[in-house]
């Protein structure tokens, strides 16, 4: 895969482009989102790239597992562990833009439902 190839979140991983940080470890990171959505906007990314929840592999549950107990740790030292909602878009028909697993933590204000 040449540079031009690689999603933004690939180039953000490798520290290409700078993101605003919020957790980091060997197997994913987690960053605020450039255009949020709601007052507290996390994506949460594995390192690994793979385009959707769809593609990720039934046989390595850890990847998933992992990801939900940072997604649970975030929302704790936030403050809104009670209070937030997890997106994950699979596809372009349901709104994913960039083909790479990510979840979105939205929270801060009152989420409305349906979201869309």
């Amino acid at each position: 895969m040449t540079n031009s190839e690689k999603t933004i979140f690939k180039k953000i991983i490798d520290g290409e482009i700078p993101a605003d940080i919020v957790y980091q470890d060997e197997h994913c990171l987690a960053f605020n989102d450039i255009a949020p959505q709601a007052p507290i906007h996390i994506l949460v990314i594995p390192k690994e790239e793979i385009p959707h929840l769809d593609a990720l592999s039934v046989e390595d549950p850890f990847l998933a597992a992992h990801m939900i107990s940072v997604i649970q740790k975030i929302t704790r030292d936030l403050g809104v562990s009670q209070s937030y909602r997890l997106i994950s878009n699979c596809g372009a028909t349901a709104g994913q833009t960039v083909p790479h697993l990510h979840f979105h933590i939205l929270a801060g204000r009152d989420l409305q439902w349906p979201p869309g």
